[in-house]
């Protein structure tokens, strides 16, 4: 198990933990739209410091960055599985081709 898969067990087994306990848990109280805000908020972070050229900072909110996205997508039973194969659907398609064939 790579360090990805066992971030997602880690956040998916807190969907029921106490929000005083825990970070996570705190999150899926809120709701799956504050999950998805959440990363939002985290992706623009990441944005700014990929911008201001500052590596160890940009490490740190890609770090992030992942983390939200997985609480954001086992807040909508997403699993990061269904990602994985969705990616590897994908491999060695052109991503020009691969975005032409999608629906409309």
């Amino acid at each position: 198990m790579n360090t990805l898969e066992k971030l997602y067990e880690t956040v998916a087994s807190r969907k029921g933990a106490d929000p005083e306990t825990s970070w996570t848990a705190k999150l899926f109280a809120k709701g799956p739209e504050k999950c998805a805000e959440k990363f939002g908020e985290e992706a623009v972070e990441a944005i700014i410091e990929a911008v201001k050229g500052d590596c160890g900072r940009l490490t740190s909110e890609a770090a992030d960055v992942l983390y939200h996205l997985m609480v954001m997508l086992a807040a909508r039973d997403v699993t990061l599985d269904q990602v994985m194969a969705e990616l590897e659907r994908r491999e060695g398609i052109s991503g020009i081709a691969e975005k032409a064939a999608r629906p409309k």
